[in-house]
């Protein structure tokens, strides 16, 4: 009887136990972590969002950082960690209620003494922030209480709130910045969704989950990974293994293959992204404009379109892509090598020169373009040496150069986004004679009197009538200058898995995931 009894008591705890680890199993696949990687055509080249000025390396750091306002995927503005702002009736002071309740990575308080820790360090000219300019027109930042900020511009600035939401303009932790100092672009710590859990610059950048964030609900995943993959076909591939949930830039010519994969939502749309090829007027032979004028009319712009961007691309139409605001639309140059070699001939160069071209990046569409312009300028009589450039060969030759006179590059192929939404973010820092390496980005070493007083007078302006005929003004005198050859505007192309929902490519080329969430 009791070897009975313990029998069945014996076989009633297997049963049990089996049940139990049952139950375990289920539990763990209903709870597993949701990881997610997406896989960009370049990596990030510092985690210090107000010292780049390269689109996806914020992409990155949104995931970590927040602003008062941010864009939305129309480029609308929406406030975040500021809740509303009154601005007085001279443009000149902007008072902002901020958000209550929030806190940084490391625990601390968001409050108006953060936002001023923040702006008054971009406004601190001994940091040598890449974002300088985009802040320089602020005065004072005073911290009225807690949750009341009051920023006091030197002059009224129409597209302050742009500037505002752009993703530069993220909240660090105060404590985090004196703690790290320099090393805060190794060490990110903000309000945003995710908590930094690591970074090796070739190969990803992490975060997980933060708990304590302000978004309840939010993030709707566990893990995040910016994974860099400059080659276009594996970005691709590592789609098709589940390797990576999302993909941006997709390789065009296999955008038909990756449409058929019922895996995946292959996704376009319009951008507002330009690519060009900038001449350094500083230099013979690009001091002489027809020397550039004959670049221009040697590229056949509707054939790059096809061959590097498989016909998601159109030639430029303008110095300012359409889509942004005070854009004015022009003409592309048309394709004429016969009067490319005239030009050449007028300007004392019958048998053409020697140059070089870099390009700003060292993906696979760069290289392509990079190998059709040098075929192109060949038949004309210009032969050029390419070099695509890594990220830090970028910075040093290109971005850090401290002056005009001995400054390197000569051609240089870029692109460029106005993540401001507005003109003066498109001609400004490309353009204007205080944007000058190693400021901002005008690796042209253009200047004009007239464009740089069109920009400076549009800027003050809040008269719109007036502010798009100072843009238009400026924009046609740098077409009729020509320190660019404005190659082509890129249409968005990216895929995601269908399990992937909530993150999408922004007209600029940013990336929104703030709403990021993955199914079963």
């Amino acid at each position: 009887m009791n070897k009975r009894v313990n029998s069945l008591f014996q076989r009633k705890t297997l049963a049990a136990s089996l049940l139990a680890l049952s139950a375990l199993t289920c539990g763990s696949a209903a709870f597993a972590a949701k990881d997610v990687v997406l896989a960009l055509s370049s990596q990030a080249e510092t985690l210090d969002p107000y010292n780049t000025n390269t689109t996806l390396t914020t992409a990155v750091t949104k995931s970590f950082y927040e602003g008062l306002f941010e864009f939305d995927k129309d480029l609308k503005i929406k406030p975040v960690l500021a809740e509303s702002y009154e601005v007085t009736p001279d443009g000149l002071t902007y008072t902002f209620k901020l958000r209550q309740g929030v806190k940084f990575h490391d625990g601390t308080d968001f409050n108006a003494a953060a936002v001023k820790a923040n702006l008054d360090r971009v406004l601190n000219r001994d940091n040598h922030l890449a974002r300088y300019n985009q802040f320089n027109r602020i005065d004072k930042v005073e911290a009225v209480d807690d949750s009341t900020v009051r920023i006091t511009l030197k002059e009224p600035f129409a597209p302050f709130i742009n500037s505002l939401a752009h993703a530069s303009a993220a909240i660090i932790s105060p404590a985090a910045l004196e703690k790290y100092g320099k090393d805060i672009a190794f060490h990110p710590v903000g309000t945003g969704p995710f908590v930094f859990d690591g970074w090796k610059q070739t190969d990803y950048v992490r975060g997980k989950k933060f708990d304590g964030y302000w978004k309840k609900g939010y993030p709707k995943i566990d893990t995040i990974t910016w994974k860099p993959v400059l080659e276009n076909s594996t970005r691709a591939a590592m789609l098709q293994t589940g390797e990576a949930d999302f993909a941006y830039t997709l390789p065009y010519e296999q955008a038909a293959l990756l449409e058929k994969s019922d895996k995946l939502n292959v996704l376009t749309g319009d951008s507002i992204i330009t690519r060009y090829i900038s001449f350094n007027v500083q230099h013979k032979p690009f001091d002489n404009l027809k020397v550039r004028q004959a670049i221009n009319y040697a590229i056949n712009r509707e054939a790059l379109a096809k061959v590097a961007f498989a016909g998601y691309a159109f030639p430029a139409q303008g110095i300012v892509p359409q889509g942004v605001m005070y854009a004015y639309k022009m003409d592309p140059w048309p394709y004429d090598p016969k009067k490319a070699k005239q030009l050449l001939a007028e300007a004392g160069y019958p048998n053409g020169f020697e140059s070089v071209l870099w390009g700003g990046y060292s993906n696979t569409t760069t290289q392509k373009v990079l190998q059709f312009v040098q075929q192109q300028l060949r038949q004309v009589g210009v032969k050029v040496q390419v070099q695509a450039l890594e990220v830090g060969q970028r910075t040093e030759l290109v971005q850090s150069a401290p002056d005009p006179a001995t400054a390197p590059v000569r051609m240089y192929y870029a692109g460029w986004s106005s993540s401001t939404g507005e003109a003066d973010w498109a001609l400004r820092p490309l353009l204007a004679s205080e944007s000058f390496p190693p400021k901002l980005n005008n690796t042209a070493y253009y200047k004009n009197d007239v464009v740089d007083a069109d920009i400076a007078k549009a800027l003050r302006s809040v008269d719109d009538k007036e502010k798009a005929q100072l843009y238009q003004e400026a924009q046609e005198q740098i077409w009729k200058d020509a320190p660019w050859a404005a190659l082509v505007t890129e249409k968005m192309l990216y895929a995601r898995s269908k399990k992937l929902d909530g993150v999408y490519v922004m007209p600029d080329g940013n990336i929104n995931s703030s709403d990021i969430s993955l199914s079963e």
